[in-house]
């Protein structure tokens, strides 16, 4: 039992409540499209249709699938990430307490379990529908390749973005085999906030990453203009959340997920401050995990109890 708890650990679990959400929106706008009494323009416009067949109609199993390429697909980045990070996580005082530095999960089961969780991955997406399964290998290489990204690049942080935007688009994808417009934007939506609010949480580590010469946002351009960056791109992440609402001709549920969502981007800025970063925690954890838990729910709420 403890194992699994410092595995779970090790890959955060607790911040799927990130990605999940989304590829929650994802998978019910496509069982709602699939139904055929789809109602929202914006979700019936294909922009690219496969013609693989797909399980129709076995979305409880299709749920479960889509579930499991989650939860391997974040798992698999996050065990990477860690092992990748190792040296440098055993030298910054703020990560030396992690499993692989601390001696608690080896490196070599760290990379074993890595390895497990992207072959589960491609196993699951091959009983979702052929598409899904070609466009594994890319959907792994983007989340895995975001590892290397911190020592070549200051905009890492989009690079994560992109990788937990995969979640709408390939959940969407799983049921219905087609890629549209509405689902998508709520992948740039999750590219922006995601991007924005990695760079308020990196702001912990900016003079260590000067050190040992990583590349960050704030390492690069500093606190202050740091902050602005990530308001900039959370801006950019709420234009697009009300531009699907317009675009999907959503009910007043939509928006009242749409206030939270927006409220909580806001409530983060306004609690970390360039001269005080001492709640970054509570706007990178609490904020943003309210902010797609509620909204998750009010779009869901608009698509099936309206």
């Amino acid at each position: 039992m403890s194992s699994i708890k410092n595995y779970l650990s090790l890959i955060k679990f607790s911040h799927t409540i990130f990605a999940m959400p989304f590829a929650l929106i994802g998978f019910f706008l496509g069982v709602k499209y699939d139904d055929l009494f789809w109602i929202l323009p914006g979700v019936s416009k294909p922009i690219f249709t496969f013609s693989f067949s797909v399980m129709k109609g076995h979305y409880l199993v299709l749920f479960i699938l889509v579930l499991l390429c989650m939860i391997t697909a974040r798992s698999a980045a996050m065990a990477f990430n860690r092992y990748l990070d190792r040296q440098f996580d055993a030298k910054n005082p703020r990560t030396a307490i992690r499993e692989i530095p601390a001696g608690i999960i080896s490196e070599k089961n760290a990379l074993f379990f890595t390895i497990l969780m992207c072959v589960l991955f491609i196993v699951c997406t091959y009983f979702i529908n052929p598409i899904c399964f070609y466009l594994s290998p890319v959907a792994l290489f983007v989340i895995l390749f975001y590892s290397y990204t911190k020592r070549f690049t200051f905009l890492c942080h989009l690079v994560l973005g992109v990788g937990l935007s995969l979640a709408p688009i390939g959940a969407y994808l799983a049921v219905t085999g087609v890629f549209a417009v509405l689902p998508i934007l709520f992948s740039v939506a999750v590219v922006c906030w995601v991007s924005g609010f990695d760079i308020i949480f990196a702001l912990q580590d900016e003079a260590f990453d000067k050190e040992n010469n990583l590349y960050s946002i704030p390492a690069f351009v500093g606190t202050r203009k740091a902050l602005n960056v990530s308001s900039l791109l959370h801006v950019l992440s709420a234009a697009a959340v009300i531009y699907a609402g317009f675009y999907g001709y959503f009910s007043w549920l939509y928006w009242v997920g749409t206030a939270v969502f927006c409220g909580m981007l806001i409530y983060q800025h306004a609690i970390v401050k360039p001269t005080d970063l001492s709640r970054v925690n509570i706007a990178f954890m609490t904020a943003n995990g309210i902010a797609s838990v509620v909204f998750a729910v009010f779009v869901l709420l608009d698509l099936f109890v309206k």
